[in-house]
C-alpha cells in the first residue's frame, strides 16, 4: 500500500514537471543580418532543427537582408514550410529591409511582421553579372520567381496578386503598405510588442491547419552561429575572397623566387585554398580566374621586356576586371566592389612587377662565386710560369698554365678553369 502511494506521488510529480516544462517552452531567436547565401541557409536550417529538438513554441527569425542567391532562398523556404515549429519572420530593427530574396522568406513564414521604418520587396530576378539577357530567358526567370511567390503567399493566405507584383514589377513596400495589402500580419515596434499582438490569435500553417501561439512573457533564447559558420560567413564576402586570392598568389610568387623561405609559400597555399573554398560556394565566373592569371603573366612580362609600364598597366586592368567579374551575383552586395578591386590590383601590380624586375636583374648579373666567378679575373704569378706554375687569385693559390712565359709577380688573366687548373694569359 505504501509503495502504491509513493508510485502515485512520483507519477504526479512527473506529470506536473512535464506540464511546467511545456508551459515554459521558449522562443528560439535567429538573427540574419547578411546576404542570403549557403551559410545563411545552413544557419537558419540549424535553428529550425534546434527549435524542434527543444520543443520550443516558435522560432523567431529577425531578418535584415538586401537579398541573395535563389538556390539558398529556396532551401530556406523549403525548411520553413516543412518546419514542425511555427516560424515567425520579423523584419527589424527600424531601417532594415527584406529585399529581393528577403521578401520570399518573409512571405513563406507562418507569421510575417515588420518593424516601423522597414521595407520589403524589389524581388524581380536579375541576370547574373548584370548583363542583358534575351527575352525568352528573362521571361522564364521571371515566371519561375513569380510562381514561387504565388505558391508561398497563397498557402499562407496572403495577397497573391500584390506579392507577385514585387517580382514582376519590382515593387517595394513600406511596413504600412505591406500590412494594408495583406502581405504581412503585423507591424510591431519590438518583439515583445509583436508577441503581445499575436497573443491568442490564430494563423494558417503551410499544411492548411490553424494554430495559435501564446508567447507574451515567454523567454526568448538567442541562437547564435557556430565558429565555423562565423568564419565561413566572413569568407563568403566576395571582397575578402578576392583579397585572399590575390595575396595568396603574391605569396606563392615570393616563395618561387626565394626557395626555402617556407613562410610565404605556406601563407600562399592557405590563402588560395581559403579563397577557392569560398568561391566554390559563391556563384563564381571561372573565366574571371583566367583574367587574373593573365594579369600576373603581364606583370612577369613587364619585368622581362621593360615596356616602360605598359604591360603593368595592362596587368592592373586585367586584375581589376577579373576581380569585378569574379563573383556572378544578382545583387551588388555579393560582388567585388570597384574600390576593392582597384585597392588590390594597383599595389599588387606594382609590387609584383618590382619583385620580378629584381629577380631578373639578379639572374643577369655576372657570377662572382665558384669556378665561373674566376673567369676574367686578374691573378698574380707566385712563381714563374714556363708555362706552368702557381698564381694567386681570390685569396687562394692555384696551379696555372700560361700561353706564354710569365715572370714571377706579373699579372695574368684567367681564361679557363679545368678542375683545379687555371689557363691564363699575360695581361
Amino acid at each position: 500500500m505504501k509503495n502504491a502511494v509513493i508510485r502515485r506521488a512520483f507519477l504526479c510529480l512527473v506529470a506536473v514537471y512535464l506540464v511546467c516544462a511545456a508551459a515554459s517552452a521558449e522562443v528560439l531567436k535567429v538573427v540574419v543580418n547578411d546576404t542570403i547565401q549557403p551559410i545563411t541557409a545552413e544557419y537558419i536550417a540549424r535553428g529550425i532543427d534546434e527549435a524542434h529538438r527543444r520543443n520550443d513554441q516558435a522560432i523567431l527569425i529577425e531578418i535584415n537582408t538586401p537579398g541573395g542567391l535563389v538556390d539558398s532562398t529556396r532551401e530556406i523556404i523549403e525548411k520553413i514550410t516543412a518546419s514542425p515549429v511555427p516560424v515567425i519572420v520579423y523584419v527589424a530593427p527600424p531601417g532594415s529591409r527584406a529585399g529581393s530574396a528577403g521578401i520570399f522568406i518573409l512571405e513563406s513564414a507562418d507569421v510575417a511582421a515588420m518593424a516601423p521604418g522597414t521595407n520589403a520587396g524589389a524581388a524581380h530576378p536579375v541576370v547574373l553579372g548584370g548583363g542583358k539577357m534575351d527575352d525568352v530567358m528573362k521571361e522564364k526567370m521571371e515566371n519561375d520567381a513569380a510562381a514561387l511567390m504565388r505558391s508561398v503567399a497563397a498557402k499562407r493566405g496572403r495577397n497573391v496578386e500584390v506579392a507577385e507584383s514585387a517580382v514582376r514589377q519590382s515593387k517595394s513596400f513600406t511596413e504600412q503598405e505591406a500590412l494594408s495589402q495583406r502581405l504581412i500580419d503585423y507591424v510591431a515596434s519590438s518583439q515583445d510588442d509583436l508577441f503581445r499582438q499575436m497573443q491568442g490569435k490564430s494563423f494558417k500553417r503551410f499544411s492548411g491547419e490553424t494554430a495559435t501561439l501564446n508567447l507574451e512573457g515567454q523567454p526568448v533564447a538567442l541562437f547564435g552561429m557556430t565558429l565555423k559558420e562565423h568564419i565561413l560567413a566572413y569568407l563568403m564576402d566576395p571582397n575578402i575572397a578576392f583579397l585572399l586570392l590575390a595575396i595568396g598568389a603574391l605569396s606563392l610568387y615570393i616563395e618561387f623566387n626565394h626557395p626555402g623561405a617556407v613562410l610565404p609559400g605556406t601563407v600562399g597555399v592557405v590563402f588560395i585554398l581559403l579563397a577557392l573554398f569560398a568561391l566554390n560556394l559563391l556563384p563564381t565566373r571561372f573565366a574571371a580566374l583566367v583574367l587574373i592569371v593573365g594579369a600576373f603573366a603581364l606583370f612577369a612580362a613587364e619585368a622581362k621586356f621593360a615596356s616602360h609600364g605598359v604591360l603593368t598597366i595592362g596587368g592592373i586592368a586585367l586584375l581589376t576586371l577579373g576581380g569585378l567579374l569574379l563573383v556572378d551575383s544578382p545583387i551588388p552586395e555579393m560582388r567585388v566592389h570597384l574600390l576593392t578591386a582597384l585597392s588590390v590590383s594597383i599595389p599588387l601590380g606594382l609590387i609584383t612587377a618590382f619583385l620580378m624586375s629584381i629577380a631578373l636583374k639578379a639572374r643577369r648579373n655576372k657570377v662572382v662565386t665558384g669556378a665561373q666567378g674566376l673567369l676574367g679575373q686578374t691573378a698574380v704569378a707566385q712563381t714563374a710560369l714556363s708555362p706552368q706554375g702557381k698564381v694567386f687569385v681570390h685569396g687562394e693559390l692555384w696551379d696555372a698554365v700560361s700561353s706564354a712565359q710569365v715572370p714571377i709577380g706579373q699579372s695574368v688573366i684567367v681564361r679557363e678553369v679545368e678542375g683545379l687548373l687555371l689557363r691564363v694569359e699575360p695581361r
